[in-house]
């Protein structure tokens, strides 16, 4: 446990968190923000992975909420993908902890890079998926299983998760995009939620620093998700994206 957290500390944390909860409603990619700010604060890496993934909570519950009339009429055929979030969220989290701190550090930069890699050509991405629709019988095990992977990977790190989701959605939806945004969040909330019931039992969480990032990732998902019709998410993504690769670059400098 990190001990003697200021004042300040905290609530340069709980900004984090707001800020994370209003970029993952709008683009995804929230987590390149919180976590190198934890880091930054002194946690662990594997510390402030757990503790970001438990605080985020929240700010999905309010995206998903604020986004919740896209959803309507869904719910049944949502079920599959929902079971395979869940089951990978869990199995993203226990992957998690049993990594080295050591080894977990020489992992985040890559993974922080790749993120940044997938909101940057997240409109090649999607484009590349509507021109190669996958078509037959199979498609819908195959969107479950891609599904569960990328529930595995958020439930590890996080960051980008949303851009993975919505381009597995788009490779087997036509549904429009504010429509895979809803699912996407909601998904996302799945995977984390379960996620964080592993961690918080794993002893790898900040509990003062939950208190103040839990309310700020409720405040800022629930603004992202009623700013998601108007704020450019382009902008926000070039914005979120020079912040993550300066962060990667520092972490491969130390």
């Amino acid at each position: 446990m990190v001990s003697d957290i200021s004042t300040l500390a905290h609530a340069a944390a709980a900004a984090a968190a707001v800020a994370a909860g209003v970029i993952n409603a709008i683009a995804g990619g929230g987590t390149l923000v919180s976590f190198p700010i934890l880091t930054a604060l002194g946690v662990p890496a594997i510390r402030a992975n757990a503790t970001n993934t438990v605080a985020l909570c929240p700010g999905y519950i309010g995206g998903t909420y604020a986004q919740r009339s896209d959803l309507a009429g869904l719910g049944h055929g949502l079920r599959p993908q929902l079971i395979a979030a869940a089951l990978g969220g869990l199995a993203g989290s226990v992957l998690l902890i049993v990594t080295s701190e050591a080894a977990f550090r020489q992992i985040v930069p890559w993974l922080i890079l790749g993120a940044c890699g997938l909101l940057g050509f997240q409109d090649r991405i999607r484009t590349w998926i509507k021109a190669h629709h996958v078509q037959g019988g199979v498609h819908r095990t195959v969107e479950v299983l891609t599904i569960g992977l990328a529930a595995i990977y958020g439930g590890y790190f996080g960051a980008g998760l949303g851009i993975m989701i919505v381009a597995v959605l788009g490779m087997f939806s036509d549904r429009p995009f504010l429509q895979l945004n809803a699912v996407k969040q909601l998904l996302s909330l799945v995977i984390n939620v379960c996620a964080a019931a592993f961690l918080v039992f794993s002893a790898r969480v900040e509990w003062s620093l939950i208190a103040v990032m839990a309310p700020g990732a409720l405040l800022g998902g629930n603004l992202g998700g009623h700013l998601a019709r108007r704020v450019p998410a382009k902008k926000l993504r070039s914005v979120v994206i020079a912040f993550g690769v300066s962060v990667a670059l520092v972490y491969l400098v130390r």
